[in-house]
């Protein structure tokens, strides 16, 4: 079972817990879908949309709990990123874990996805 990822503020996400539903950031409602990452695109969306911010958190879930509202979609240089067209159940995610920033500003992945 492949796991996927939601980078967000950790506020939202004690939100989505309270109210029982992430529905995404105001670029993931822009665009009509929750963007998620794999572990081989974390590095690369981390520095693109999420540079040097810090508070906050990193949500894995399996992919295969959201069933065909998951969608895998090409993204930058064509990967397939997945697409979540849907509210993020919270009860879905399996670790919620903070990212802390280093000296330099850059985001600390959990060193089994480092």
């Amino acid at each position: 079972m492949s796991t996927i990822y939601k980078i967000c503020p950790a506020e939202a996400w004690r939100e989505a817990e309270r109210a029982g539903a992430y529905r995404g950031s105001p670029d993931d409602q822009h665009d009509g879908f929750i963007h998620f990452s794999t572990a081989a695109q974390l590095g690369g969306t981390l520095a693109k949309h999420f540079a040097g911010q810090a508070g906050l958190v990193l949500v894995s879930a399996p992919a295969a709990a959201f069933g065909d509202v998951l969608r895998w979609e090409p993204s930058r240089g064509g990967d397939l990123f997945p697409h979540l067209y849907g509210d993020f159940d919270p009860k879905l995610a399996e670790v919620v874990t903070p990212l802390a920033l280093d000296a330099d500003g850059r985001h600390r992945l959990p060193e089994a996805l480092s």
